[in-house]
């Protein structure tokens, strides 16, 4: 199995693609919206890419975090809310705001779950901190290490509960960033003290199945190397101190911050220690140079993702309508009080 999680070019496999998949295996595949039409399409795309694989566990993702960052779209799919709104009852009733959070993981687990999707990129992990970049802003739980934690648990449990698992992300935290990722490297300046604050979502969601790690540089901890490419970082932060052993992943290699070829970043990353590399554009010669970079998945990864999958497909056959309706009385509650 190929050490990598790739994209695809569109909302049906192409006669390359195929060939490609049965050549190299991938570890699983990521969605995006050039890749989305209707249910029925997109459940025929997820059926094509198991039977191709031969794995019922196939790890299909999407990014569907609700607001902004939501590959699905209406009107075919509801729309779920962003993550602040959540952190906004929370400031009333934190109880029932994590009651909510967990209906709208389990909401959503059920949408995708129904499409064939079995991993959702989420929760967001990463705190908001004042006169950060707005690349994360309203995607994160709020600013408390506590209030972030207690709600990306019950988002990621209620995901599970809907069949589905979740990836926290974007260890060892985004938060402080004052650049986009995506268009250049962000470097965080701040020390050990205030970076503990930081990984405290991530302590305490450590048994999560999935992590996607940050491209971010953190002179505390690597003065040369961003997290994704750092074995410092892996090894010392993300699997010692915060003692995470689930499925770790890239971000997506093709994310500015990070420089040199598309072999040169994949090569990086798992020597870094990250057990999958993460590439999302769907551009064939790209996944081929990912590819041929990457290799076979370790041991190690393979028996993590097993682990991980193994959490998926338990969905209780509860209506993901109701468990919206529900979420939505709560969240309108936060906003009448």
């Amino acid at each position: 199995m190929l050490a990598a999680i790739l994209g695809l070019s569109g909302p049906a496999l192409t006669d390359d693609e195929r060939a490609f998949i049965r050549a190299a295996d991938p570890a699983g595949f990521v969605l995006f919206a050039r890749n989305v039409a209707d249910k029925a399409q997109l459940r025929a795309l997820t059926d094509s890419l198991r039977d191709l694989s031969g794995r019922t566990d196939l790890p299909i993702l999407v990014d569907q975090e609700g607001g902004r960052v939501a590959r699905l779209a209406p009107p075919e799919w509801p729309s779920f809310p962003a993550a602040w709104r959540f952190s906004a009852l929370y400031d009333k009733a934190p109880i029932s705001a994590i009651e909510a959070a967990r209906a709208n993981g389990e909401a959503l687990g059920l949408t995708l779950a129904e499409l064939g999707i079995n991993v959702n990129c989420a929760p967001v992990l990463d705190l908001r901190h004042e006169g950060a970049h707005d690349v994360i802003g309203d995607r994160a739980y709020g600013a408390e290490p506590l209030r972030v934690a207690a709600l990306g648990r019950a988002m990621l449990d209620g995901l599970e509960a809907g069949g589905v698992a979740g990836v926290i992300k974007h260890v060892p935290g985004h938060g402080r960033a004052r650049a986009d990722s995506h268009k250049e490297l962000p470097v965080v300046d701040a020390d050990e003290e205030a970076l503990a604050a930081d990984l405290a979502p991530f302590l305490a969601l450590r048994d999560a199945p999935m992590a996607m790690t940050a491209h971010l540089l953190y002179p505390a901890w690597d003065p040369d190397r961003p997290a994704t490419l750092s074995p410092t970082i892996i090894a010392d932060i993300i699997r010692a101190r915060i003692g995470f052993d689930g499925l770790l992943m890239s971000d997506d290699l093709a994310m500015d911050a990070l420089t040199g070829t598309l072999a040169d970043r994949t090569r990086a990353a798992l020597a870094a220690g990250c057990d999958v590399a993460l590439h999302c554009s769907g551009v064939i010669a790209e996944n081929k140079e990912v590819a041929d970079a990457a290799g076979a998945m370790t041991e190690t990864a393979a028996a993590r993702l097993a682990r991980a999958m193994a959490r998926t497909g338990k969905g209780l056959g509860h209506d993901a309508e109701a468990l919206a309706a529900k979420r939505d009385a709560l969240l309108a509650y936060a906003e009448s009080v």
